[in-house]
């Protein structure tokens, strides 16, 4: 009799167990298809919130306006920020967009909206030469500039390539020159008894070292180089803006300083005052704008927004209290 107790007490605890282990795997499995669940309907809450606010640059509009009547449009395409091969506003992204824009049957006018203090010379020189090449291609098509805040230096460059350039009377325009910079720590070195050892093969390998005091020579060398690259900037403005030009009234038009968008119009540098909604429908006669951009995978849109998204609150936590 004590071993059927015992007996049936062993078989009360292996069941009860087996329930516990039972339910503690049902749990888990249920646990699993929620997180599988909430993990789904993130991605789709994603993927909706990327269609609104990021659907024309994927593409994905046009999925559901395949029938629509074509229209005129002025073709935008923004050059906005640095100026550089690694930047956003490089020359094979903004070349790219340009023949898009160009090539597309809907396009009657091509608008570059600036923004910019400029770069790369050699990125902007490829632009620019771009937009004049594509100009002769497309001749019923004309090319306008539009600068909000600031146009200087290379987008200046940039901006003369177009039949027309416009600004606010605020805006800042020229900075027609070119700029090295360097800096130098010899007296630091010689303060602090710090030796310099630099080997080289080749003379002049060691030019501008910030660890060497200058020599008048390279100096020289240098100062021709950019002095090159000045007077290259300079033909180009003075062969995209012709007979507009005011430089016997100032003498400075290419010493490198800016200009209100004010003064730029008296010196020629621009054509007239407006945004880019008035150059569209008062100058060119087309109220319909369309941004072209380089395409982006959803991926990278998404990270350039929730970076963009810290990079204001970081700017907002530093920078107050401000204006509002």
């Amino acid at each position: 009799m004590a071993n059927a107790n015992v007996e049936d007490k062993s078989n009360w605890e292996r069941e009860t167990v087996e329930k516990l282990l039972l339910a503690q795997v049902t749990e888990q499995r249920r646990a699993r298809r929620w997180g599988v669940f909430f993990k789904l309907l993130v991605f789709i809450y994603l993927f909706a919130l990327l269609f609104l606010v990021r659907g024309a640059d994927l593409g994905l509009s046009d999925l559901f306006d395949r029938d629509k009547e074509p229209k005129e449009h002025v073709a935008v395409i923004d050059i906005e920020g640095l100026i550089a091969s690694a930047a956003t506003v490089n020359a094979e992204d903004i070349n790219k967009v340009l023949r898009e824009a160009f090539e597309d049957e809907e396009t009657s006018a091509v608008m570059l909206r600036i923004n910019s203090g400029g770069g790369s010379p050699v990125q902007s020189g490829m632009i620019h030469d771009e937009i004049r090449r594509l100009r002769a291609i497309h001749e019923d098509i004309p090319v306008y500039a539009v600068i909000s805040d600031v146009g200087a230096s290379g987008a200046y460059y940039i901006a003369v390539a177009a039949d027309q350039i416009y600004a606010d009377k605020g805006s800042i325009v020229g900075s027609i020159g070119v700029r090295l910079d360097s800096f130098g720590l010899v007296g630091l070195m010689d303060k602090w008894g710090v030796e310099r050892r630099l080997f080289t093969a080749g003379e002049k390998k060691g030019l501008l070292d910030p660890f060497l005091p200058l020599q008048d020579e390279e100096v020289a060398h240098v100062e021709g180089v950019i002095g090159q690259i000045h007077e290259q900037f300079i033909n180009v403005v003075r062969d995209g803006r012709g007979d507009r030009l005011s430089e016997n009234e100032n003498e400075n038009l290419f010493s490198g300083l800016i200009w209100t968008g004010v003064d730029a119009l008296e010196l020629g540098l621009i054509d007239g005052l407006g945004d880019d909604r008035f150059v569209a429908r008062e100058v060119i006669g087309i109220d319909r704008m369309v941004v072209f951009k380089p395409k982006r995978t959803a991926l990278q849109l998404l990270l350039e927004d929730l970076g963009m998204s810290i990079g204001n609150r970081i700017l907002n936590w530093q920078m107050t209290p401000q204006w509002r």
